[in-house]
């Protein structure tokens, strides 16, 4: 995360640092991009960088953070959102909202996939980490009895998350058959996974 340093920046060059990175690492896989790139983009001597950043995870770190603040306001501000809804209602709720969120920042969309595509430990970690809440929301609704005890929560979020990013690498911003497909799929999860 960004040092002390960073923090007394003024908000138009944070923004000028924070949109470098987003065209860098849109455009590069993480393991691939270049601070130089960055900080060329950003207007700033590499020297300088350093006393904001410790290195190249670091600022991948910030924007990510950053990025994820913005896209979990927007599923908050979904009115469609039923926190109280099954893991699987969720999911369709909340892909929804971030499909919407994504077709309006397309080069945030583009640092997901470039993700998915990056098997350094760094980007790795951080995949993991994505699933957290997931897993979690599942293990609730085994407690609730809508989940069949013995399902392995980490497989089902591994299968949620994957169905995800599969159907949106194959149709990309078509959103009736993007829906349609992650809608069938979930459903086909949900059976599986039913405690009847």
């Amino acid at each position: 995360m960004p040092k002390d340093t960073f923090h007394n920046l003024s908000d138009d060059k944070k923004r000028k640092i924070f949109d470098a990175a987003v065209q860098e690492f849109s455009t590069r896989r993480f393991s691939e991009a270049s601070i130089n790139q960055i900080v060329k983009a950003a207007g700033i001597p590499r020297g300088s960088f350093y006393q904001y950043f410790s290195g190249k995870e670091d600022i991948f770190l910030y924007m990510f953070e950053e990025i994820l603040k913005e896209k979990r306001e927007v599923i908050r501000q979904s009115e469609s959102v039923d926190l109280d809804a099954d893991v699987f209602e969720i999911c369709i709720q909340a892909i929804k909202a971030s499909f919407e969120w994504g077709r309006l920042n397309p080069q945030y969309s583009q640092i997901g996939m470039l993700m998915e595509i990056d098997n350094s430990a760094f980007i790795t970690r951080l995949r993991a980490a994505s699933f957290e809440g997931l897993r979690k929301m599942i293990e609730r609704d085994q407690e609730r009895g809508l989940i069949k005890p013995e399902t392995d929560a980490d497989l089902v979020a591994d299968m949620i998350y994957a169905l995800s990013w599969k159907q949106y690498s194959l149709v990309g911003f078509n959103g009736d058959m993007f829906f349609k497909k992650i809608s069938d799929g979930l459903a086909i999860i949900k059976k599986g996974t039913a405690a009847v």
